[in-house]
Formats: C-alpha cells, sequence, structure tokens
C-alpha cells in the first residue's frame, strides 16, 4: 500500500517546518470529511519557494509572481451547478490509488502571510494545504455561491483539527 502524499521538497526549510506531517495532516482530515478511504487516493505536493512558484504561476496562469498554494487536479473535477458540491472521484485500490493531482506551496510567502495575518504558521500552512487539497476535489471560489460552499467546508475541517477560521479577521486564502 502506498502513502496517501508523496512529498517532493525543492526548498530544505519545508523539511525544517515538518511538511510532510502538515500535508498527511490536512489530506487525511479532507478525506475524512468527505468520507473517503485515503488507502484509495494519492496527492503529490512540492514545497518550493517564491521564485519557483513565481514560475508555475506565470506558466499556468499567466501570473508571473508568488502565490501561496496552487493545485493541478489529475482531472477536471466541478459541481454541475454553481453552489453545489462537486462529485467525488472513484477511488483506486490500496496497491493503485487514484491520483487526485498535484500542489505546489511556497515557503516565503506562507511566512509572510502568516506574520500579517499574526497566525501560526502551521495553521496558515495548513489552511493552504486544505484549501489546495479541495481544489484536486474539483471545489472552487469563482463564484460567490462555490466560495461560501468552499470556505464553510475549509472550516469544518480545520475546526475538527482545533484551528481557528481561518476567514474571521477578513483574510483571503489564495493568490
Amino acid at each position: 500500500m502506498e502513502d496517501l502524499v508523496d512529498i517532493v521538497i525543492e526548498d530544505d526549510r519545508w523539511d525544517g517546518f515538518g511538511l510532510s506531517a502538515a500535508v498527511n495532516r490536512a489530506a487525511r482530515a479532507v478525506l475524512a470529511q468527505l468520507q473517503l478511504d485515503p488507502a484509495l487516493f494519492q496527492i503529490v505536493v512540492m514545497g518550493c519557494d517564491d521564485a519557483r512558484i513565481a514560475g508555475l504561476n506565470g506558466d499556468f496562469r499567466d501570473k508571473p509572481q508568488p502565490t501561496n498554494v496552487l493545485s493541478w487536479p489529475s482531472e477536471e473535477r466541478g459541481a454541475e451547478y454553481v453552489g453545489e458540491a462537486p462529485a467525488l472521484p472513484e477511488p483506486g485500490l490500496p496497491d493503485d490509488p487514484a491520483p487526485l493531482g498535484d500542489i505546489a506551496i511556497a515557503y516565503e510567502t506562507c511566512v509572510r502571510e502568516a506574520a500579517e495575518q499574526d497566525k501560526s504558521l502551521d495553521d496558515h500552512v495548513t489552511h493552504l494545504l486544505i484549501h489546495g487539497i479541495l481544489h484536486l476535489f474539483g471545489y472552487d471560489h469563482i463564484e460567490d455561491e462555490d466560495a461560501e460552499l468552499m470556505e464553510n467546508t475549509e472550516r469544518q475541517i480545520l475546526a475538527g483539527l482545533g484551528i481557528a477560521d481561518p476567514y474571521a479577521g477578513g483574510y483571503g486564502q489564495h493568490g
């Protein structure tokens, strides 16, 4: 059986932070919320720096500046109707888990945002990872109704982990 998350560290500061533990905690919390077996899914997360994520943001979103987290679902997922939860993906097998997609998270941006928002780095990174993982499942925040659903789902998952509502201070989540 493979692990739920495959971690790629491009910036050693993420090792010092404990990215692997944070990613596994966030991923398991999301899958528990969605009532999915973590043994049947696979996520890849890359811990990088601002320069690397700025390049990715430019390549994939035509926004060549750093952002906190980026997600690339393994396939297009989304709800049929605005404000509706996306359909859940088909699970894989324990020895061949279904790929959900890839996430990149940038160290400097996370540290800066946590300080600006007076949040612990661990809580902020956990929130961003949950946010990114929900994107892999087809959640988005383009339409107001979809943003409300995604944010409420994040709040529920975070509350289960003992983390305060990240939106209470009026802060956004994704650059």
